[in-house]
């Protein structure tokens, strides 16, 4: 019989297809890892691992083993959080996913509260697209992804935390900077800095212009940002407009956002963002806590948005 041990070093090896690296996800040393592996492969009386391959490859046989290993780690896995569930003080690992454009300016509002209201929980947090989050979620290698929703993934639950309205972010002397409220249909995109390739943000600003992106602010030049901040940057030094999200807006002085930010007109373009786990979801109560410390650390005007005054971007 297979140690839970062995089939953990088992789907590392898969994944990393390297020793070396599926050691260190495993916090062993490789020669201790290699042992073991060979080990449950002698118990099989099967090879699982073609190693005169570069990176090494799954056997036939290894691909089905590999896959109940699979099964059998997530349903041990689904024990402890059974047990956990039965406590009303949460308590254990916590894996969450969040998307680079809300991580810089929502995660500083609620670490250190729930970091110290919750010192039996382990979170880890990490920064992934859209679509590397959604991925993980279905493969249960992350508990929950706070992104920007709707999803429309019936694999997937959705618990809605708030809204955030989108600014306009123009640049010195730009047209839009001499009105006090711009409509969508004043936007273009022949000015336009985006963010690159892979944010669901993009999209969400493309859908607001209803436009695609043809052109660049320079015709010789052809730049997408990977981050909010760098948008903005390129704006204030250069030429053209961006959008940015509400929270995005905090770290901006006084002067400079009477300079160069501008709101929207009824009904605003909002994106809605959630807390996303799912359907095989247990560990209710570090989640519970989770969202409580998320929308407490809100600041109050975003918390008292609702969305009959704005106009919810779907991604």
């Amino acid at each position: 019989m297979l140690s839970i041990d062995q089939l953990r070093y088992i789907v590392a090896l898969a994944q990393k297809k390297h020793f070396g690296q599926a050691a260190r996800e495993c916090h062993i040393s490789q020669p201790s890892l290699s042992a073991q592996i060979q080990k449950a492969e002698e118990q099989l009386g099967t090879i699982i691992f073609d190693r005169s391959k570069k990176p090494i490859l799954l056997t036939d046989a290894g691909v089905a083993i590999v896959d109940q290993a699979r099964k059998v780690l997530k349903e041990h896995a689904a024990l402890q959080k059974i047990a956990d569930t039965r406590n009303s003080h949460p308590k254990g690992e916590f894996h969450l996913g969040i998307i680079p454009t809300l991580s810089p300016y929502v995660v500083p509002l609620f670490l250190e509260s729930f970091a110290t209201a919750y010192p039996d929980v382990q979170l880890r947090i990490n920064e992934y697209k859209t679509e590397d989050i959604v991925r993980l979620l279905v493969d249960d290698r992350l508990d929950a992804g706070l992104l920007v929703t709707p999803l429309e993934d019936d694999r997937l639950i959705e618990k809605h935390l708030f809204f955030e309205p989108f600014f306009v972010y123009a640049s010195d002397h730009h047209p839009l900077t001499k009105k006090k409220q711009v409509l969508e249909s004043e936007l273009t995109t022949d000015d336009l800095w985006l963010l690159e390739e892979g944010h669901c943000f993009r999209s969400q600003v493309l859908r607001i212009c209803s436009l695609d992106k043809t052109q660049s602010v320079f015709s010789n030049v052809q730049f997408e940002g990977g981050s909010l901040e760098t948008l903005r940057k390129m704006v204030l030094q250069s030429r053209g407009y961006t959008l940015l999200p509400k929270l995005a807006t905090y770290e901006i002085g006084k002067a400079e956002a009477k300079k160069h930010l501008r709101s929207f007109r009824k009904p605003v373009p909002t994106r809605e963002v959630s807390l996303v786990y799912s359907r095989s979801f247990l560990k209710e109560v570090i989640m519970k806590a989770l969202e409580q410390s998320i929308v407490e650390g809100l600041p109050p005007e975003i918390r008292s948005l609702k969305k009959q005054d704005h106009q919810i971007i779907d991604i």
